[in-house]
């Protein structure tokens, strides 16, 4: 762990374990703006128009990983995260924790846990409730992806032939027959086309539990939870995905917690980056991408 000058934020924590680094900011956040191969690029998106900046009453985007709470509502979701936070090291893992939202009485918190041998981290998502009265919300994990790239998403098995086996979230912008959308027999892909400006955005009930991003010939994976018996917001999502023009969202979201007054609802993600090249087929898909899976399944 090092403290580092990235992009004109003088207080960012680097986080590196020879293979891979990531950037936590605190003069903003709590964003995790930088993750990638040691020396390599930035496989999250940055905005260079935004990077660097703080203060100001709006929200600001800047890239990176965010930590938002849902179901989305304005002005509720967009409260700026453009102030200082704390941070702490206890020579594994790093906490990033914002101040209380003013005007939701929410805190938010990060923990970062880099592997030592292994391209991998995990991260913790704590939400706690401040307020006095009890609040209804949901831990929501968004990584703002680089593109042009590829987003990859499980179709589930068939179970049984007489019954669903998941729900599917449309926006009201969200066009089925757009381009960039790869509706497969065992995957959803989404591409990510810098000349596309029309947004676009699906949500769904993801069981297995891990969506990836194929950017060139790097992967990354992200793992994550799945309660049968929770409820999850958006017609039941607990994985979503948006993008417009050169940037691509890959979104988790834990079940919507009733919070008394000082609880905490916490929702992990474990993330992996592989020098990959997955193609688009879903052959080769199966070919590539399942033994990945199979090594991280577990950990």
């Amino acid at each position: 762990m090092r403290k580092i000058n990235y992009g004109g934020w003088p207080n960012c924590i680097e986080l590196s374990n020879g293979q891979i680094d990531l950037v936590a900011t605190t003069d903003v956040g709590p964003r995790i703006i930088r993750l990638g191969f040691a020396h390599g690029k930035n496989i999250f998106k940055e905005f260079p128009d935004q990077i660097g900046k703080t203060g100001g009453d709006k929200w600001t985007n800047y890239g990176g990983h965010r930590f938002w709470h849902a179901p989305e509502v304005m002005p509720d979701t967009y409260v700026p995260d453009n102030s200082p936070i704390e941070h702490k090291w206890d020579g594994q893992t790093l906490r990033l924790i914002q101040p209380v939202e003013a005007s939701t009485g929410l805190q938010k918190e990060i923990e970062v846990t880099l592997d030592a041998k292994t391209n991998s981290a995990r991260l913790v998502h704590r939400l706690t409730n401040r307020n006095k009265f009890s609040v209804e919300a949901a831990a929501w994990a968004l990584s703002v992806m680089q593109g042009p790239g590829r987003a990859i998403f499980p179709q589930e098995p068939p179970v049984n032939q007489l019954l669903p086996v998941r729900s599917l979230a449309l926006w009201g912008y969200t066009n089925m027959r757009d381009e960039r959308w790869l509706w497969g027999t065992k995957y959803i892909q989404a591409r990510c086309d810098p000349g596309a400006t029309a947004s676009q955005k699906i949500g769904m009930m993801n069981r297995p539990g891990w969506a990836a991003y194929v950017r060139g010939d790097e992967l990354f994976l992200k793992r994550f939870g799945f309660d049968a018996k929770a409820v999850y917001p958006d017609f039941g999502c607990n994985n979503e995905c948006y993008t417009r023009g050169d940037m691509l969202e890959v979104e988790s979201l834990g079940p919507l917690s009733k919070l008394s007054s000082g609880a905490a609802v916490e929702h992990v993600e474990q993330w992996f980056l592989f020098n990959a090249k997955i193609p688009e087929d879903e052959n080769g898909i199966d070919k590539e991408l399942l033994p990945l899976l199979k090594q991280t399944a577990g950990l």
